[in-house]
């Protein structure tokens, strides 16, 4: 599952070099070494392709690093070093899964993005899915502040004894700042806007930026509050607050800038003030039952005539991505029960690292 860890990762490997090649491990692999993937490889080809960082990518790569695929790195794609963060990453039976290449002397360690991970997202979904069932309204807003505020404590899975980590990220003004782009539009740039809530960003998202991007020569990304999507799609929602959200979308190498914090009416004043041509919307979003009404958020742009609707390319959405988890809920709660462990493990023997 690719989330802006992973992004701020493939952010520091850039800056180590001049090429950035990332390998994408196969849905067998992970399924093998990790548990089921939340998305499968196809998905998560488009979500790595479109980190603005990377410059080429690898199909079907495998979890560990071997001798015929290292050489194959260093051969064809003329790799000078393999990196990976300082979380250990190991096999089912204990063994580093990066041995063969810090043997080799070919191996960059980069810092961990602490406050996310796959087993992080995951858990939080689990955790909706048991708070919905046994807990009372009071009870989901609850959830729902520490999902948005981006603080939380260890919540107890009654029946397992196991642990859910709410998400720990810290935002600084710094990881903005590292995830914007440094350009501004043009005095005579074609400006497109599209809105919306992010929410654990895939690869329809990637897909439908991407043609919004296509329609102008600058793509403003306006991204909702907590507060307006908890009220449009229910308690639950988000799963990842807005500064995770935001950085998500900064990272995608078709969006130019960000609105944190976007109002759900897309204003005249607005327009104005941002010199916005053309807003955006794609054909496969929630929540579309505003547009059966006579006053919606395209209310000012469609009285403008600088309104479009886009034809989604992937029928994908954030409930897409949350149904894949409550599906297969069993298998998801070992591999997280799994994961928990080792992410445990280290955060209590961690040691601070160099890097950014």
């Amino acid at each position: 599952m690719m989330h802006y860890g992973h992004c701020n990762a493939l952010r520091q490997a850039r800056a180590l070099g001049d090429q950035l090649v990332v390998g994408v491990v196969s849905d067998d692999e992970i399924t093998a070494n990790k548990g089921p993937p939340v998305t499968p490889l196809n998905e998560r080809m488009v979500m790595v392709g479109a980190v603005k960082w990377v410059d080429d990518v690898i199909p079907d790569a495998p979890y560990a690093i071997t001798e015929d695929f290292m050489n194959k790195l260093f051969t064809e794609y003329n790799i000078d070093y393999i990196i990976h963060g300082d979380d250990p990453c190991l096999l089912p039976d204990g063994t580093d899964a990066y041995a063969l290449a810090k043997n080799a002397g070919r191996y960059k360690q980069i810092k961990r993005t602490e406050g996310v991970s796959t087993t992080d997202i995951v858990g939080r979904m689990l955790l909706c899915v048991r708070e919905r069932s046994v807990s009372d309204r009071h009870n989901h807003s609850s959830l729902q502040r520490q999902f948005s505020s981006g603080h939380g404590q260890k919540i107890d899975d009654s029946g397992s004894g196991s642990g859910t980590r709410i998400s720990h990220f810290l935002p600084t003004s710094r990881r903005i700042v590292q995830f914007s782009n440094s350009r501004g539009p043009g005095p005579d740039s074609r400006i497109v806007y599209i809105d919306g809530a992010f929410d654990l960003f895939h690869a329809g998202h990637v897909e439908i930026l991407r043609l919004a991007r296509g329609l102008g020569d600058f793509l403003l990304v306006g991204i909702h509050t907590d507060q307006t999507i908890s009220s449009t799609r229910g308690p639950h929602r988000p799963i990842m607050n807005l500064h995770e959200r935001s950085l998500s979308v900064l990272a995608c190498r078709y969006v130019d800038e960000v609105i944190i914090g976007a109002p759900w009416d897309i204003s005249k004043d607005m327009i104005t003030t941002f010199n916005i041509s053309l807003v955006v919307q794609g054909t496969i979003a929630e929540n579309m039952d505003f547009a059966k009404d006579e006053s919606h958020p395209y209310a000012v742009p469609m009285d403008m005539g600088i309104f479009r609707r886009l034809e989604s390319p992937l029928d994908i959405t954030t409930s897409t991505i949350i149904r894949r988890i409550v599906s297969n809920h069993e298998a998801y709660q070992k591999r997280n029960e799994k994961k928990e462990a080792s992410e445990k493990k280290y955060y209590e023997s961690k040691n601070f690292v160099n890097g950014e």
